[in-house]
């Protein structure tokens, strides 16, 4: 198992009788831009959606074949599986509002507090 992987697995609290959030992150092995994109994701959960979610990382190098499920196209990619609808984002997820709006957590222009 990959760092990414054990850490994920590790470190995704879990709290009873709240909407979870599943969240997959596709990366392909332990680049800068995969551990800052996991790194990121990590830190915009434990801020907006503490306690409610759980991260899977799948790095496609070990796994190629599993890229064709969600339509993986360029990596880092984050796929949110639940709440539906499934939503993706590209890239190292560094611009924390685009990633908020794409989460469907935050409106295009609202203030990050």
């Amino acid at each position: 198992m990959s760092k990414l992987a054990s850490a994920a697995k590790k470190n995704s609290p879990k709290a009873p009788n709240q909407e979870m959030w599943e969240l997959r992150l596709y990366v392909a092995g332990q680049t800068s831009k995969s551990v800052t994109a996991f790194s990121n994701l990590k830190k915009i959960c434990e801020e907006h959606l503490p306690g409610k979610y759980h991260i899977e990382v799948v790095d496609l190098l070990k796994n190629p074949t599993l890229a064709k499920g969600d339509q993986i196209l360029a990596i880092p990619t984050l796929v949110r599986k639940l709440p539906t609808p499934i939503r993706k984002i590209l890239g190292d997820l560094s611009d924390t509002e685009r990633v908020l709006v794409g989460l469907d957590l935050r409106q295009m222009g609202e203030q990050i507090t």
